[in-house]
C-alpha cells in the first residue's frame, strides 16, 4: 500500500511517501512554487494536479498544514496539524511520552504527548516574533544567510521588543551602536528562545522533541539545553517533514487497527 502525506505549510510544502508502513521518499517545495507548478484553479478552489506532480499513484492520501482548508486534495483525508505532528513525532522517535515543540513559518506550538496521543497543547499563531519568518526577516536585516544566523549563540545582544516589526527597528539600532554580527545574530536567536520558553515550561517532562525547520537552529538548541530542565532533547531524523510523516503514520495506524 502506498500512502502520501502532504503538509501544506505557509513557507514550504512537504510530501512524504510510505510503502507498506515504511518511509521511502520525501519532497520539499517552496509553497509559492508548489502552487504555481503543481496546482490549478478548479471552481475557484486551488487543486493539486497529481499528473504534474508525477509521483505515481497512491492508495491513500492524507493532508494537513496551514493550507489544508484552502487547497483541494482529491480523495484525501484532512487532519489537524497538531494531530499530524503528534503522530509524526511518535513514529520518528519511538517515544510515547514527551513534550513536542514545533516552530513553523508562521506559528509555534507546544504539545504534551502522553501514551502516544496529544494530551494538551498551546498554539501561538498571533505573534510573528515567535516563528520561523521572524528569523528570516532578521537575517535579512543583518545581511546574512539564515543558515549562518542560527549558528551564533554566545554573548547575545539584549533585544527586548516583543513585536516582530519593532524588533527589526531595535536590531537596526543595535547595529548603529556598533555591535558585531555574531552578538547581534545570537541576540536574535535568544529573543526567539525567550518568547517560546514560557510555553515550553507549561509542559514539563524528561523528554523534549523538537520539530519543524527551526529544529536546525543550533543556537536555539543550545539555549534549550542550558536553560530548560529536560533530561533529553531529541531531534528526529527529518524534523521539517514531521507533519507529512505524521499524515502517513496516522493512516498506517488506522489501517493496522481496522
Amino acid at each position: 500500500m502506498r500512502v502520501l502525506g502532504i503538509d501544506l505549510g505557509s513557507r514550504a510544502v512537504k510530501l512524504a511517501v510510505f510503502e507498506d508502513s515504511n518511509f521511502v521518499e520525501s519532497m520539499v517545495y517552496d509553497t509559492a512554487s508548489f502552487y504555481r507548478d503543481f496546482c490549478s484553479n478548479v471552481n475557484q478552489k486551488i487543486s493539486i494536479d497529481f499528473e504534474k506532480l508525477d509521483k505515481g499513484s497512491f492508495d491513500s492520501v492524507v493532508s494537513t498544514g496551514y493550507g489544508r482548508n484552502n487547497v483541494n486534495v482529491e480523495n484525501a483525508t484532512v487532519i489537524l496539524e497538531l494531530k499530524a505532528h503528534t503522530y509524526g513525532a511518535v513514529w520518528q522517535t519511538g517515544l510515547d511520552n514527551f513534550t513536542l515543540l514545533d516552530i513553523g513559518g508562521q506559528d509555534s506550538k507546544v504539545i504534551s504527548v502522553r501514551n502516544g496521543k496529544m494530551a494538551d497543547m498551546i498554539l501561538n499563531d498571533k505573534c510573528a516574533a515567535s516563528c520561523g519568518r521572524y528569523l528570516e526577516n532578521m537575517a535579512n536585516v543583518l545581511g546574512i544567510g539564515l543558515e549562518k544566523l542560527v549558528g551564533y549563540h554566545e554573548n547575545p545582544v539584549e533585544l527586548n521588543s516583543t513585536c516582530a516589526v519593532f524588533g527589526e527597528s531595535e536590531l537596526i539600532g543595535k547595529i548603529s551602536e556598533g555591535y558585531g554580527i555574531k552578538e547581534l545574530a545570537a541576540g536574535v536567536n535568544y529573543s526567539l528562545f525567550k518568547r517560546i520558553k514560557p510555553i515550553i515550561e507549561r509542559f514539563p517532562h524528561e523528554n523534549l522533541v523538537v520539530c519543524g525547520g527551526v529544529a536546525q537552529n543550533k543556537a536555539l538548541l543550545e539555549y534549550i539545553k542550558s536553560e530548560l530542565d529536560f533530561k533529553k532533547v531529541v531531534i528526529p531524523e527529518k524534523p521539517q517533514l514531521n507533519g507529512a510523516i505524521g499524515c502517513c503514520a496516522f493512516k498506517v495506524r488506522k489501517i493496522n487497527r481496522s
